[in-house]
C-alpha cells in the first residue's frame, strides 16, 4: 500500500486533543481563525473548512457554543437557515456548482468531528468531482488555496447580505 504523508495535518489533529477550547468558539477571536471567517450575522457565522471536501467548502455555525438543534433559540435556528441560504447563493455565484451538499452531523456517532458545537456543511459538487485520486489514491486535489477562496466569497456575501 502507497502512503502519501501529510505532515502538515499534525497540528490539527493533535490540536484537538490538547486543547480545552472549541474551533468554532476560538475562530472568530483569533488571527488564524478571522481569516477563515467569510461571513459574520448576529448569531452565527460562516468560515471555511480547514480541510475542505471541494474549493468552497463552507460551514455555517452559531456563535454560541451548542451541540443540538434542539439547543438552538428561535433567532439562532432562523439566523442559521439565512446564513446557509447565502452560502448557497454565494457559492452559487463564485463557482457555479452542479449541485450542492447541506447537512451536519450532530453526535460523533454520527460522524461529527466536533460534536460539542454544532454547524451546517454547506459543500459545492459538480459531476465528476470524485475523480481516480479520490477513488485510488484516497487524495483530495484542490485547485485553489483557502485565502483564494476567502477573497472570491467575501465580496459576495457583502452583496447578499444586503
Amino acid at each position: 500500500m502507497d502512503r502519501l504523508f501529510s505532515p502538515w495535518r499534525h497540528s490539527y489533529v493533535t490540536r484537538a486533543s490538547n486543547e480545552s477550547g472549541c474551533v468554532f468558539c476560538d475562530a472568530p477571536a483569533n488571527d488564524q481563525g478571522r481569516a477563515l471567517v467569510i461571513h459574520e450575522g448576529r448569531t452565527g457565522f460562516v468560515i471555511l473548512n480547514l480541510y475542505p471536501y471541494n474549493n468552497g467548502h463552507l460551514m455555517v455555525a452559531p456563535r454560541r457554543h451548542v451541540a443540538t438543534l434542539a439547543g438552538l433559540a428561535p433567532d439562532e435556528r432562523l439566523e442559521l437557515i439565512e446564513l446557509t441560504r447565502r452560502a448557497e447563493m454565494a457559492l452559487t455565484e463564485a463557482y457555479r456548482p452542479q449541485g450542492i451538499n447541506v447537512g451536519m452531523n450532530l453526535g460523533h456517532s454520527a460522524g461529527a468531528g466536533i460534536a460539542d458545537h454544532l454547524h451546517m456543511h454547506v459543500v459545492p459538487r459538480w459531476t465528476g468531482d470524485t475523480n481516480f485520486m479520490s477513488v485510488v489514491g484516497q487524495v483530495r486535489v484542490l485547485p485553489e488555496e483557502l485565502p483564494h477562496t476567502a477573497a472570491r466569497l467575501r465580496p459576495i456575501f457583502a452583496k447578499v447580505s444586503e
